[in-house]
């Protein structure tokens, strides 16, 4: 173990000046993240999108919008480090695919980063997985078939993991043709974070 993996701000540090993916990538590599060892809340996206590669701050896009509102979170509370981890699965915005929407996280990331980054966050007591490639590493073989099984099935994982579908516009079709999600999953959910972030307090 290097001095770097000792502490999470030397582990941010080493994050933050990452080129591993450099040449992939359509610009300079921005890791986007957030993270304190006091966070008891940990929301794993998939990567940033080109607002948040602009921005350098998680979820200052839409989806951010439609996430805090599914959380009953105010930005103050979702922007505080010490309550809230935010670690994609891609630290880095990985392009627009031509066939619209953006290329899936760089593989290279998590096993170069993902769990020397949550070694150093070591009171999570609550993991909300956003879409399918957070739901893979998170869940593994407790995932179903599909991300819609999987998010259906949230009872399976509660109170401590939270599977939810990505909060992209994209998506409104899928939450009009769920709404279950907003009736059966939310409440418990947004009693989760309230839980812990009164412990806080």
């Amino acid at each position: 173990m290097t001095n770097s993996d000792t502490d999470l701000e030397g582990v941010l540090e080493s994050v933050r000046a990452c080129r591993l993916c450099a040449p992939h990538l359509p610009h300079e590599p921005r890791p986007v993240l957030q993270a304190a060892p006091e966070a008891k809340i940990l929301i794993v996206g998939q990567a940033p999108g080109a607002r948040v590669q602009a921005s350098g701050r998680p979820f200052t896009d839409p989806s951010g919008d439609r996430l805090r509102d599914w959380l009953q979170m105010s930005p103050q509370v979702f922007y505080d480090a010490n309550r809230v981890a935010i670690v994609p699965m891609g630290f880095c915005y990985p392009g627009t695919s031509p066939k619209g929407g953006d290329y899936p996280p760089r593989p290279e990331c998590a096993p170069q980063w993902r769990q020397r980054v949550l070694d150093q966050l070591p009171h999570i007591g609550l993991t909300i997985v956003v879409g399918q490639y957070a739901q893979a590493w998170h869940l593994g073989a407790r995932r179903k078939r599909t991300l819609t099984e999987t998010v259906k099935a949230f009872s399976e994982y509660a109170p401590k993991v939270f599977p939810l579908p990505h909060p992209s516009w994209r998506n409104t079709g899928w939450l009009k043709r769920n709404p279950w999600f907003e009736a059966d999953l939310l409440p418990p959910l947004r009693q989760s974070v309230q839980q812990l972030l009164s412990d806080n307090d």
